[in-house]
């Protein structure tokens, strides 16, 4: 493992940021404290109680595994504030008026959350149409309808695969795809770059989605149709797949990594009407 410090940098400061640079290049699984402090330059106490402090500013958190540390939401929310200062769901609005009134139908902006999928902002189309995840802030675990499975197809192979066996019992007990035909829609869905099954979970309705990656090409959102059956003709489905696409690559482009919305989904959804 590279050294993210050199030799003979002193100073509480340097070792703090030394850690801190650590974190960021491992990513969201985090490290163990002697990766840490190897990667620090330091001993394995002092790694620790540097660790112990950032945690106690809440600029390091535990790991999923509960045997790793990470950085914390903290610090997220303070490079939020130094880049751009719009959250997913301001960036997301504009792009959703605009499919809305190019189609006239619902628009959703869905982002990923562990293993599941929330609904952070809808735009109403002409027609009502009904959404698994219900209101603002109703989730559904990865792989049930469309903008989750377009989320789910577009992640790295083994995490797809995880979420894929984690999820599948909670997919079948309401009513989604089986396993069989659920693999075919990921593989469909990667290969077009947009998920348009029709799973039947609601009569009539059927819908469209597209991933939305953040700048470091995380896929971390979707942007989704909700329409009819008899209005998701071939050329207009042709033509939202397009829309979609394009306006999801103008928010990816535009959204800031660190905004907590997509650590934290519920962060974006305080003050929400």
């Amino acid at each position: 493992m590279v050294k993210v410090v050199a030799e003979g940098r002193d100073g509480v400061l340097s070792r703090a940021v030394a850690i801190l640079r650590a974190l960021a290049a491992a990513g969201p699984e985090g490290l163990r404290l002697s990766d840490i402090a190897d990667a620090a330059g330091l001993p394995k106490p002092t790694a620790l109680r540097f660790l112990r402090n950032l945690q106690g500013e809440g600029l390091v958190e535990d790991g999923p595994s509960g045997r790793s540390y990470r950085l914390g939401l903290d610090l997220f929310c303070l490079a939020a504030r130094a880049g751009n200062p719009s959250n997913l769901r301001d960036l997301g609005r504009p792009a959703m008026l605009r499919v809305a009134a190019a189609f006239e139908d619902t628009v959703f902006l869905l982002v990923r959350s562990g293993y599941d999928a929330v609904l952070i902002d809808r735009s109403e189309g002409v027609l009502p149409v009904r959404s698994l995840t219900g209101d603002i802030g109703g989730k559904v675990p990865l792989g049930l309808g469309q903008g989750s499975t377009a989320i789910l197809a577009s992640l790295p192979a083994g995490e797809q695969e995880e979420v894929v066996r984690h999820n599948l019992s909670l997919i079948r007990e309401r009513g989604g795809l089986d396993e069989a035909a659920l693999r075919a829609a990921l593989l469909d869905t990667a290969r077009k770059g947009y998920c348009d099954v029709a799973n039947g979970l609601i009569p009539g309705s059927s819908g469209l989605a597209v991933p939305i990656r953040d700048r470091t090409g995380q896929v971390v959102a979707a942007l989704s149709i909700g329409t009819t059956l008899e209005r998701l003709t071939p050329e207009r489905r042709a033509a939202m797949a397009e829309m979609l696409q394009r306006e999801a690559a103008a928010i990816g482009d535009a959204s800031n990594p660190f905004d907590p919305a997509l650590r934290r989904p519920g962060a974006s959804l305080q003050g929400s009407g």
